[in-house]
Parts: C-alpha cells; sequence; structure tokens
C-alpha cells in the first residue's frame, strides 16, 4: 500500500463518527481527496467542511445541526461521555487511531475551572496519519559529533507537528548506518502520537520507544525519569510554565528533548512569554520549522 492510500484509508477510518447524510458526503470524495483531507469541521447551520493544506471548503451536504454534533461525541466516546470527562473539561476526545476531536461550545465553569462543555456549537474532526518519510532529510541534521542535538519542531495549528514527531521519533529510536538507536520516552498527554490501544501502538514510533499515555506532561516527565531511563524524551505542545520547569529539571539528568510548539518562527515564539521563557531555558539547540507553500510542506532547520 502506498502513502498516499494509508492517507486515504486512515480518512476513511474516522468517517464512522459522522451521521448520517454527512458521512455520505465524506464517502464520495475521491481517493485522492481523502488522502490530502486533514479535518473535517461541523458548524452547527453550515454544511460539513473539510480542510486540506491549501485551505478549508464546505461540501455539498445539509446544515449541520446540534444532533449532529450528539452523535459524533456518542459514537467517539462510545455512548459514554462520563468516561471522557476529563478530556472533555481540556477541549478534546481522543478516539481509538489517534484521531482527535476538537470541542467548542459553553464552558460551565465553577470558582474559576471549567468542569465541562455544553450546548456544542462545533467539532473539529483531525485526521491521524504516520507518514514515514516525512523526516527522511531532518533526521541528519540533528547530530553534532555523534550527539543528539534537542529539537523543537515549530508550526501553526494544522501545520503537521505531530506528524513530523511521530516521524522523528521512529528514527531515532531504530536508528540508522551513521547513528546508534536510542531510548526514547514519549509522554503522551492526548493519546495522539502513539494512539495506544490495549497496549499497542496504532503508529510505528520505533523499536526502542516507550510511551506514557493519559497523563500531564509535567508529571508523565519524572516518571518515565524514575522508571525508564531514556535518553530522549518526546512531548507534544508545549503551552505552560510548569512543562517548562519539569522538562529542565530533566535535562539537568542528561535527558535530550524533542518537542513541538505552536508558531510560524522563531521571531514570532520570541513575542511570546511562555515561548520566550521556553528559548531562555536553552533546552534546544536546533528548531525545525515547518512552512507551507502552494499548498507544499517544507521544513525548515533553525540554531535556537
Amino acid at each position: 500500500m502506498t502513502t498516499e492510500e494509508k492517507k486515504a484509508e486512515r480518512c476513511r477510518a474516522v468517517l464512522y463518527l459522522l451521521p448520517d447524510g454527512l458521512q455520505e458526503a465524506a464517502a464520495r470524495l475521491s481517493a485522492e481527496e481523502q488522502a490530502a483531507a486533514e479535518e473535517f469541521r461541523l458548524r452547527i447551520g453550515r454544511p460539513l467542511s473539510l480542510l486540506e493544506a491549501e485551505g478549508e471548503r464546505e461540501l455539498p451536504t445539509r446544515p449541520v445541526t446540534q444532533q449532529d454534533l450528539k452523535t459524533v461525541l456518542d459514537r467517539a466516546t462510545e455512548f459514554s461521555v462520563y468516561r471522557c470527562a476529563d478530556s472533555i473539561r481540556a477541549g478534546y476526545v481522543t478516539v481509538e487511531g489517534g484521531c482527535r476531536i476538537g470541542l467548542c461550545g459553553t464552558a460551565i465553569q465553577r470558582r474559576g475551572e471549567i468542569l465541562t462543555i455544553r450546548e456544542l456549537s462545533s467539532l473539529a474532526i483531525r485526521i491521524a496519519r504516520a507518514v514515514p518519510g516525512a523526516a527522511g532529510t531532518l533526521y541528519p541534521q540533528l547530530w553534532e559529533d555523534g550527539v543528539f542535538c534537542s529539537t523543537l519542531i515549530i508550526a501553526p495549528p494544522g501545520g503537521g507537528k505531530t506528524t513530523m514527531l511521530r516521524d522523528l521519533i521512529r528514527c531515532l529510536s531504530n536508528g540508522s548506518a551513521e547513528h546508534p538507536a536510542l531510548r526514547l520516552a514519549v509522554v503522551d498527554e492526548r493519546g495522539e502520537v502513539g494512539a495506544v490501544c490495549r497496549g499497542t501502538a496504532q503508529f510505528d514510533l520505533g523499536r526502542h520507544t516507550d510511551i506514557l499515555t493519559g497523563t500531564a506532561k509535567t508529571d508523565g516527565i519524572f516518571m518515565l525519569l524514575r522508571t525508564m531511563n531514556p535518553q530522549v524524551i518526546a512531548v507534544d505542545e508545549i503551552t505552560d510554565s510548569a512543562d517548562i520547569r519539569a522538562m529542565s529539571l530533566a535535562a539537568n539528568c542528561g535527558v535530550s528533548f524533542l518537542a513541538t510548539v505552536h508558531g510560524r518562527d522563531l521571531s514570532e515564539l520570541r513575542r511570546r512569554s511562555i515561548c520566550r521563557e521556553l528559548l531562555a531555558a536553552q533546552l534546544f539547540t536546533r528548531a525545525a520549522v515547518l512552512e507551507t507553500c502552494r499548498g507544499q510542506r517544507r521544513c525548515r532547520l533553525e540554531r535556537c
């Protein structure tokens, strides 16, 4: 099966989440369109829309209803919404296979903390996929004098950060003729990176990778450091000062890092307080900047 066929298959694998009427329209997309699909968007009162690298476009469907959103959430949680209460509070649900559903609606709060999200108004079904070879040209550039250089992957939302992260984890874990295999430990907070189901990762993250799912990055970093003796720890989407402090302590123990962050480039990160704190911690020596030009993604490597 080719890479494009695998991409189309990953798209078809999430169609069961869509309600009748919308599911049929998505199923009628060509194999090329399904391979290019990155997200399905459902907004009340609007047709189902498809997000591709070139942008978002509406499909010829009836308007989405409140019941449609409820149907998607029921199917995603296997009709057990309370089981996913913690992730719903954070605004998402992850389904088997690593697909993440982003939720928008009315946040119910108590004492300043979000308890749940009700009266859903829109959903984003992000199609998780692996692209073996995505890191092929980047991976050899992340070494200096035989040592892996801690690397920060930078891209806007939907820019391919997690896909690149998966393939770099796989490359580092398997090693190559020029570079040794490393012990990787992944803090897979939302279950997207490895998509572990019943103990087995649905994505190939390499032969020497250990995956901790369902815990906050701060706690997960310390757990893995104490128990798994990793050489490299990988985390997806740094958003909090506590994450940076935990990474700094782990780095003092000799651990390297592979991580992602939202942004367009290093200059933008330097204008944001959390990211300035991240760069000031000097955890990373390389920055892989992912860019999209005319529908094509490319990677540019910078020194932090």
